[in-house]
């Protein structure tokens, strides 16, 4: 998008997000639940989802994936109702549900006519402390997680380099753990495991209740009391203190798997809002991130791709949510005849730029002016919305913290731009994967045809 293009959009901008931006309503009720609302009447719909303060970083070794799999038997019955009953209900009251797992936070959603709220609320308090685990059921969930694993992990050469780099890069922070867990862990639970933690962590107040769409606060905070809240709360402990210790130098790898294409990733440990003594760090390390892989003009595919074409595809990436320190990853696939050697010297190169000078002012307005659009457009769906919320509150940081992403952006500076790439991005804080690709066999040959 070019920057009279996006001028053009941003001055539509104003009357097309009025609605966007209603105030967000919060209740908490007396057995911990915290309950968000906010208003948006631009169609007859209600988003509801449930996070739980619990994910793949909570985990200690042994049970690793454990919230995962916790997550598929979330659907597997109560008492109250028996498995498949919850998605059944759901879907003859014309309403979509679904559920997914990260590092910090479990989360429940269902989307429905907004009268249909109700339906959602009974069933999610049913399952939030009635959960009944059953061994058959397990035997079978195990299987489907099983599979999933092999084909989004196992047979993806990229999730498979990023699984092991990730185990590098972290030598005592709990993200060195893939979310849906390893191998002999997820082999090995029990329902002992799976019970133990449900009772940890699934509970009123460690959760919260994030609702969007055609509704009236008062109404929700009426339904939420009348279906949550008498359920029984759990002593919730904090966590111990999980702090990644100092890396003192770079770290590299290797990891050859069957595999189309070589690649390069690059990752420096930074801070995330949360862990960051200076928010403003963080504001400037996604600005950064924006300025290598924001869009077309952004300096990853202007300069590697379309300029020196020795990469087919670049990326950057930074999760300012993170509930612990996070990592500033550089991403690259090698154009033909080209190697991850001269990639990862070429990346470098990117990084030492911006040690060296500062950023434009146009390149600075271009990120600023992406941010606010594409924050406004995904306003648009009440999904994003309660989504954002959800995120920041789960992470520790508040939701509040959701409305004052734009205007933190809109106050960096490229001074401070280049202050955290001088800070952060330095060689002993670097860890690089290599893909070296193996040659991949075919069907005939996997099954030991002659």
């Amino acid at each position: 998008m070019n920057n009279r293009l996006l001028c053009t959009v941003l001055l539509c901008l104003p009357a097309f997000n009025l609605q966007a931006e209603t105030k967000v309503f919060e209740k908490t009720l007396k057995n911990g639940l915290k309950v968000l609302v906010k208003e948006d009447h631009r169609s007859p719909i209600a988003v509801s989802q449930v996070w739980y303060k619990v994910g793949s970083s909570y985990e200690p070794g042994g049970i690793t994936g454990v919230s995962h799999m916790l997550e598929h038997m979330m659907f597997k019955g109560t008492d109250k109702h028996a498995a498949g009953e919850f998605s059944r209900i759901i879907a003859e009251n014309g309403g979509e549900e679904n559920a997914f797992t990260g590092q910090d936070y479990t989360a429940y959603f269902q989307t429905m006519e907004a009268s249909r709220l109700p339906v959602s609320f009974e069933l999610e308090a049913d399952r939030m402390r009635g959960l009944h685990l059953l061994p058959e059921e397990l035997t079978k969930e195990l299987q489907v997680v099983t599979e999933e694993r092999r084909m989004r992990t196992d047979d993806n050469p990229q999730a498979k380099m990023n699984e092991h780099f990730m185990a590098m890069v972290y030598s005592n922070s709990p993200y060195k753990h893939p979310v849906i867990g390893w191998p002999s862990d997820i082999a090995n639970y029990t329902v002992e495991d799976l019970q133990a933690w449900y009772q940890r962590w699934y509970a009123p107040n460690n959760a919260t209740l994030v609702v969007v769409g055609d509704v009236q606060p008062t109404a929700v905070f009426d339904l939420a009391e009348k279906y949550f809240g008498e359920l029984k709360t759990s002593e919730i402990k904090p966590l111990k203190p999980q702090t990644e210790i100092e890396q003192l130098g770079v770290r590299k790898l290797t990891v050859k798997v069957p595999a189309k294409l070589p690649s390069v990733v690059l990752g420096y440990k930074v801070p995330s809002l949360k862990s960051a003594t200076d928010e403003t760090e963080a504001y400037a390390l996604e600005v950064l991130a924006g300025v290598l892989d924001g869009g077309n003009s952004a300096r990853l595919s202007s300069t590697l791709i379309r300029g020196k074409q020795i990469a087919v595809s670049t990326s950057a990436g930074y999760n300012l949510n993170a509930r612990l320190s996070a990592l500033f990853e550089l991403e690259a696939t090698p154009a033909e005849h080209k190697s991850v050697n001269d990639l990862e010297l070429a990346l470098k190169a990117e990084v030492h730029n911006l040690q060296k000078e500062l950023i434009t002012a146009d390149e600075l307005q271009r990120i600023k002016a992406q941010v606010l659009a594409t924050d406004i457009y995904q306003k648009d769906s009440a999904f994003y919305q309660a989504m954002e919320l959800g995120t920041f509150e789960t992470a520790g940081l508040g939701w509040q913290k959701a409305g004052e992403y734009v205007s933190k952006i809109n106050h960096v500076t490229p001074e401070q731009v280049r202050a955290v790439a001088q800070k952060y991005l330095v060689e002993d804080h670097l860890n690089i994967a290599y893909l070296e690709p193996q040659a991949i066999k075919s069907s005939t040959q996997k099954k030991g045809a002659h």
